[in-house]
């Protein structure tokens, strides 16, 4: 391809296909040149770095991830029918899009999740569903990383075909969304101490 085409946008656009098709973790700026058949160096006038590429990938796949989500939960009736839309939403994304979905793991700071219109639209999301079932802080903070702890632990070990027992990964997964609604319905409050 011409380096005349470059542009940042490109640039993690292509790091998205190659993080999907190799893994986020062969995501490099060599191999990105190689894409593009240029020279490393070419590129360090549209990112400054492996990690600068990195965060604008997790962004990205971010946006496109919460984009779907969105999309999924729009509509439903709070409560189970938007649990079980936002969890197969957040599934289909990460099987579907590995290595975009590796990158939406990484580490990312603090101030560009605020500056980021698609982290603010993720939390918004979540925080809204879970806000149906009458959570307030710091409980809306602990639900939040027991679905996304189950969500993508759930993930990682399908992609990896680490489930062997013979019944249906998915009979599993409708039944894992299943407790999780009756926990959120039951959720035990954090006990709040009052100083005399």
């Amino acid at each position: 391809m011409p380096r005349a085409g470059l542009s940042p946008d490109r640039l993690v656009a292509a790091a998205a296909d190659l993080a999907d098709e190799a893994g986020f973790e062969h995501v490099t700026l060599s191999a990105l040149a190689r894409r593009f058949g240029v020279k490393d160096a070419s590129l360090y006038s549209h990112v400054r770095n492996l990690q600068d590429l990195r965060t604008r990938l997790a962004l990205l796949a971010g946006g496109e991830m919460i984009d779907r989500i969105a999309a999924a939960v729009e509509g439903r009736e709070a409560g189970k029918e938007t649990l079980a839309a936002f969890a197969g939403a957040y599934r289909a994304y990460a099987l579907e899009h590995p290595g975009r979905y590796a990158a939406t793991q990484l580490p990312v700071d603090q101030a560009l999740v605020t500056d980021s219109p698609a982290m603010r639209r993720t939390a918004d999301v979540t925080y809204g569903m879970l806000r149906a079932y009458g959570l307030e802080e710091p409980d809306l903070t602990d639900a939040v990383r027991l679905l996304r702890s189950t969500f993508h632990g759930y993930c990682a070990l399908e992609s990896t075909g680490a489930f062997g027992a013979p019944r249906d990964v998915q009979a599993s997964w409708d039944r894992a969304i299943d407790a999780l609604h009756l926990l959120l319905q039951n959720w035990p409050r954090e006990k709040r101490t009052t100083h005399a």
